[in-house]
């Protein structure tokens, strides 16, 4: 019982290590991000993809009000995987931050110094006393100085950079799958291909529904983001074979009704 109890104490302090040099809370976080549908990101030699499971919990919900991918400034954008409110948050205060920069100095923010940034505030709540950690990781990409940049927050606060990644439910599974799948001549087409393939992975093998996937990318040429539709969507996911089974017998039917 004394042993269970002093758990409880280290479980309750966030501020406080146990004697094994765990902080409880941040694991718990990270056991908040590892509950959140899957984000992927995958640097290619043409840029960056982002791309995200935001299927709704009902069909009453509007999928626009699904929120996975978020624009941070023209060359940079964020996947996350979490806790939605504590990503909102992140997501906001990287947004200052990118603006700032830009009317600070003329020009805009580093991919590296962006994530940094972001990680370092986070980093300050496993240390204040009567606060929590974020329940969240983000997928930070981007183009830098014109090469494609891609880094992970951790509830932590720690950065890490990555050729690919996946966060949120599946993650092993997802990040075996890209490995098999990465190469660094990889082309923004097989780098969507990579990524959409990584989300089915992480699900059900009925395949993937045009509204339940976010994607976005940003070229190398012209580093501004762009945030693909529903119909760019399905046309990618119809393309390599990922599209579900039901929405492609349905695709089928409206072309034999045209026809």
């Amino acid at each position: 019982m004394q042993g269970q109890s002093q758990q409880q104490a280290y479980d309750r302090g966030i501020t406080i290590f146990s004697p094994d040099g765990r902080l409880y809370q941040v694991e718990y976080a990270r056991e908040a991000v590892k509950r959140g549908t899957t984000s992927v990101g995958v640097r290619t030699a043409a840029g960056v993809v982002l791309a995200a499971d935001k299927r709704s919990r009902s069909e009453l919900m509007e999928p626009e009000s699904v929120e996975k991918l978020h624009k941070i400034d023209d060359h940079v954008a964020i996947a996350s995987a979490g806790h939605v409110a504590d990503a909102r948050q992140l997501i906001d205060f990287a947004r200052r931050q990118a603006q700032v920069n830009r009317l600070r100095y003329g020009e805009e923010m580093g991919i590296e110094t962006l994530t940094k940034t972001v990680t370092d505030h986070i980093q300050q709540y496993t240390q204040i006393g009567g606060a929590r950690p974020f329940g969240v990781a983000l997928i930070v990409g981007g183009i830098e100085n014109g090469e494609p940049r891609l880094f992970e927050t951790d509830p932590s606060g720690t950065p890490y950079e990555w050729k690919a990644l996946s966060i949120g439910a599946n993650r092993a599974d997802v990040r075996e799958h890209l490995e098999e799948g990465y190469s660094d001549d990889l082309t923004m087409e097989e780098g969507i291909e990579l990524a959409l393939a990584a989300l089915a992975e992480s699900g059900d093998d009925e395949g993937l529904e045009p509204d339940g996937v976010g994607l976005g990318t940003i070229h190398v040429d012209d580093p501004r983001y762009v945030d693909h539709d529903a119909a760019s969507v399905e046309g990618y996911l119809d393309e390599f074979g990922y599209l579900d089974d039901e929405e492609a017998a349905s695709d089928e039917d409206d072309d034999a009704t045209e026809e």
